[in-house]
């Protein structure tokens, strides 16, 4: 029986990019692990990692010098109204993806039910690759899953785009 290839890390992956690295989250709660401890202190008084906390690890600088290549990352993300305690959690530390050259949108759930998304979150990569985000019902993250057979493709470049063009900047987007 043929193996399947190794997943590429996520940061070979982003590394690759050279137009656009486009994330879609569809989950309203994600079980937060190795952010269990920042969650709590967040759920106790509201305070978010600064950007050089171990938190942030190497996402800030990876983030960081995709953006230098010219490369545009964006991350959309469909959540329900009233929001989660994940989701709040998401929106207060959303600040530091922004300033690492992110740009971040936000789509009410009832705004997306007309939308042909696909089951999982995934990262689109210069619409040739797809890493999907796969997650257990309590929302353990499982091993990710990549591909780049043209339909997974094209289906993702649309349901992001059809995302981004409705969803709110984070800006503007509120609570």
């Amino acid at each position: 029986m043929p193996q399947k290839p190794p997943v590429p890390s996520f940061e070979g992956l982003l590394d690759s990019a050279r137009q656009h690295a486009l994330h879609l989250e569809l989950r309203d709660a994600y079980a937060v692990g190795e952010e269990r401890e920042v969650f709590e202190t967040f759920l106790r008084d509201g305070s978010v990692p600064a950007d050089d906390s171990e938190f942030w690890g190497g996402w800030l600088p990876l983030v960081e010098r995709t953006v230098a290549r010219g490369v545009r990352v964006l991350r959309a993300r469909v959540v329900s109204e009233p929001v989660t305690e994940n989701i709040r959690f998401e929106h207060a530390i959303t600040d530091a993806n922004l300033r690492a050259g992110e740009e971040v949108r936000w789509l009410p759930r009832r705004r997306a039910s007309t939308l042909a998304l696909p089951g999982n979150d995934f990262w689109l990569i210069d619409d040739r690759i797809v890493r999907f985000n796969v997650f257990s019902g309590d929302g353990q993250a499982l091993e990710p899953e990549h591909t780049e057979d043209p339909s997974a493709v094209k289906l993702c470049a649309e349901a992001f785009r059809s995302v981004w063009d409705l969803a709110v900047p984070h800006a503007d987007y509120r609570i």
